[in-house]
């Protein structure tokens, strides 16, 4: 492992930009548009409508870098950093490569000793976390959830017994698609909060379960969307008499685990077959006893 050392190359700059507000903008903005070579942005009329809200004047090369583009345009860009130049890279919103390009040209920097830095600001992500109202000691970000339902329920299956807090990304017209699936695999008894338009105007932050989140967003959902999901409960030791087993499937259940999952995870802990604990669950009591 080498530590990376500012040498004859240029330097890269991830420069975060607002997610609402101008006035948000981090002082070191505007100095780093101003004194780029190089400004690669996600979308230049964006780029064109904040330089003059910030009332800077960018002299250097400005040129697109978006997700279409970003494979092709890596290697002109890595070339501009081995020879010298100082390019930035500012996104839409937030930070650059969350979520949106620079990760590939990060990855070619580092590959080639390049100085990568960073202009810290605005994050949509942290700033849904922070308002959110569920626990932030520890937490994961998933990014946005895969169109099409099939894989969409299957990521968030695979999910579905995760401790930390979870943050998504999410496009309107697919918040109330995205929560149903989320209601499905989690519960509808899960903690949740979708941040709407963070920082804008009609900034808005509903929190609730997500079952009364699917009901909400029935009728449609605006602007720029995180969604804020609670973790699971952690599931302590279980024994494997029916009693404990029908206790750790019902308090799983209180928790907005469905039945099923709750079976799967009560099994695995306890280290008994599925069969065991479904009929520990479903079958009477013999004699008043389990």
């Amino acid at each position: 492992m080498s530590t990376e050392q500012p040498g004859p190359a240029g330097v890269l700059v991830l420069a975060a930009t607002p997610i609402g507000q101008v006035d948000d903008a981090p002082p070191r903005l505007a100095e780093e548009l101003a004194k780029a070579d190089v400004v690669a942005a996600e979308d230049t009329r964006r780029l064109k409508r904040l330089t003059t809200e910030l009332g800077v004047s960018v002299s250097g090369r400005v040129v697109s870098y978006f997700e279409g583009n970003e494979q092709a345009r890596t290697p002109a860009l890595l070339d501009e950093l081995l020879g010298g130049s100082r390019v930035v890279l500012v996104t839409d919103a937030g930070m650059p490569s969350v979520s949106d390009p620079g990760y590939r040209l990060v990855a070619a920097a580092v590959e080639h000793d390049v100085h990568v830095t960073a202009v810290p600001g605005p994050s949509a992500v942290l700033t849904a976390l922070a308002v959110s109202g569920l626990p932030v000691d520890r937490f994961c970000f998933e990014g946005f959830l895969p169109r099409k339902a099939g894989e969409r329920s299957r990521r968030l299956a695979a999910l579905a017994r995760e401790e930390r807090t979870m943050v998504f990304f999410e496009a309107p017209h697919r918040t109330e698609a995205a929560l149903t699936a989320m209601r499905d695999a989690f519960g509808e008894g899960r903690a949740a909060a979708v941040c709407r338009e963070l920082t804008k105007t009609h900034e808005e932050v509903r929190r609730g379960l997500l079952g009364d989140l699917v009901a909400w967003a029935a009728d449609g959902v605006r602007g720029e969307v995180t969604i804020v999901v609670s973790g699971t409960t952690p599931v302590a030791a279980i024994d494997a008499d029916p009693a404990s087993l029908r206790a750790a499937v019902a308090e799983l259940e209180q928790d907005g685990t469905s039945r099923k999952e709750a079976i799967v995870e009560v099994a695995k802990v306890a280290g008994v077959p599925k069969r065991e604990v479904y009929d520990a669950v479903h079958k009477p009591i013999e004699g008043g006893r389990g």
